[in-house]
């Protein structure tokens, strides 16, 4: 199988599973990837998705091979179907995804990595925008993204001389949330998403819209959709509702601090 979905109470582990090719995307594991996140946004009973590779590699990004021998499969660097392109895919989903960074996240990788909404590293994860250097262009949005995320000369930097990012610049570069040891990924990325899954699934989902809607605006375009968005959505909650939240926001508090 190229991809495998465990759910543990109302969390989903989907792991890309081509550990001998550095879980190269293929055909089939991209379509895999779609029919995961459309079956996992589907069932209720899962609040978050954790993304990870098996192996020693997070992802390769599209898989050379095919790329070398299928004269259609260059259109794959640029679908625009979440059947074909798995950042698509991965955007479809309404629920968190928190990409669990293990290994080596490479180029159409690198793009898969960027599409989650948390990245836990590894201290062994690494990034690398090669595509330059194979000689051709992101058609996934590496290009745009990157450098909204860690500035434009760091963005130029890591996609003019295609060289490995460790997981400890890349926090520090506010790329990934934390870096962790390689025994210590998987649990903080559950324990991330356990936290996760006991906000109110509706709030939770219409925030991560918002937060990425307004991420693809300009920032006064943002405040405007944030107003909008907000007024019409918060006009529904009753002062009763605030109450009866207001007590749980409260004890969770108490027991955190």
């Amino acid at each position: 199988m190229t991809l495998t979905v465990e759910r543990q109470d109302a969390i989903a582990i989907v792991t890309l599973n081509r550990p001998e090719a550095m879980n190269a995307m293929s055909k089939a594991m991209r379509l895999a990837l779609y029919d995961a996140i459309t079956d996992l946004n589907q069932d209720d009973a899962v609040r978050v998705i954790v993304l990870t590779g098996a192996g020693r590699a997070f992802t390769a990004g599209l898989d050379l091979k095919e790329l070398s021998t299928d004269p259609l499969a260059m259109g794959d660097a640029t679908a625009e179907k979440p059947e074909a392109n798995p950042v698509r895919a991965i955007e479809t989903s309404a629920k968190p995804v928190i990409g669990a960074i293990n290994g080596v996240a490479i180029t159409g990788g690198f793009e898969v990595a960027l599409a989650c909404d948390v990245l836990i590293a590894s201290t062994g994860a690494r990034f690398a925008d090669t595509h330059g250097r194979v000689g051709i262009m992101p058609g996934w949005g590496l290009s745009q993204k990157l450098s909204r995320l860690i500035g434009i000369y760091r963005a130029k930097e890591l996609s003019l001389t295609g060289n490995f990012l460790d997981a400890e610049t890349a926090e520090r570069w506010g790329l990934v949330n934390r870096v962790v040891s390689p025994e210590d990924m998987m649990p903080t990325a559950m324990k991330l998403a356990a936290d996760m899954a006991t906000m109110p699934a509706q709030a939770q989902q219409e925030y991560k819209k918002l937060i990425n809607d307004g991420f693809a605006m300009t920032f006064g375009a943002g405040l405007q959709h944030e107003t909008a968005f907000s007024t019409e959505r918060n006009n529904q909650v009753t002062p009763d509702k605030v109450a009866a939240n207001r007590e749980a926001v409260q004890a969770r508090g108490r027991g955190q601090a």
